[in-house]
């Protein structure tokens, strides 16, 4: 705020992420953003935390069209969700088993590349190919993702001692998950005759994915830059805005639910 020349006057409400989260990280967000708002006044915004990411996108762009289909990509979450307004979510599929995040990390513990996994996958995958055949579950007749299998095979390999070249496996599994999340990402959008399509999430700042969702997708696609990527409080206020706009604030009740769902 001694930044951006602000004080508390200039400022319209105070938006705090509730849930989804680890309940003592929320809890600390959501009793100082309360604390705020008796003391200064302010109106108090809840926000939903797979929100926010996708409001990362409106700080990054102003040409944005409903309907459009958005792709979470996280450690805990791999969601497509139907947006036709502001507010407006139709889950339109989710992973039964292994979020992209976590399959990248267990994958990066599998080779002995360290954590974060999806970091450290992207940086080892550079130097190698995709050269080692893993499996790709498309779960088809449904949008949902599922990625322990291509873990499992992954072990297999490693535990048989086939794995000669980790920049390799890197590439080769990290090519095989975007190639699902890219797939169904780009079918959803078609099925549901969606104008653009977002990206949002944590491991929406990976390049590999980035790249291949601008270049296979017919339709325009909407990416922040890859610090708005990652968990910030700026999405959290713009998500905030919309609701103040559409008046949904909360009250000093507001409470933290660790397991919240978008839709």
């Amino acid at each position: 705020m001694s930044k951006a020349g602000v004080s508390w006057q200039d400022s319209a409400g105070i938006a705090v992420t509730n849930g989804p989260g680890l309940a003592g990280s929320l809890l600390i967000g959501v009793n100082v953003a309360k604390a705020i708002s008796l003391a200064q006044n302010l109106p108090l915004i809840g926000v939903n935390h797979l929100e926010g990411h996708i409001y990362a996108n409106w700080l990054a762009s102003d040409k944005l069209e409903f309907p459009l289909v958005c792709l979470i990509v996280s450690g805990g979450h791999s969601d497509l969700v139907l947006m036709k307004g502001h507010g407006d979510y139709t889950l339109l599929g989710r992973t039964r088993d292994d979020a992209a995040g976590e399959a990248f990390d267990k994958a990066a513990r599998l080779l002995g590349l360290g954590y974060p996994g999806g970091p450290v996958i992207e940086k080892v995958a550079a130097s190698g190919t995709a050269s080692i055949p893993l499996p790709k579950a498309w779960l088809k007749g449904t949008n949902d993702f599922s990625f322990s299998g291509i873990k499992t095979a992954l072990l297999r390999l490693v535990e048989g001692g086939r794995i000669i070249n980790k920049a390799d496996a890197a590439a080769s599994f990290q090519s095989a998950v975007i190639e699902v999340l890219v797939g169904k990402t780009i079918t959803a959008a078609q099925q549901y005759n969606a104008k653009q399509i977002l990206l949002a999430g944590g491991v929406a700042a990976n390049l590999k994915l980035r790249q291949t969702l601008v270049n296979n997708s017919p339709l325009p696609v909407f990416i922040p830059p890859i610090i708005l990527c990652t968990d910030n409080a700026a999405m959290i206020a713009a998500c905030g805005y919309y609701r103040f706009q559409a008046g949904k604030t909360s009250d000093l009740s507001l409470d933290v639910v660790p397991n919240l769902k978008l839709a």
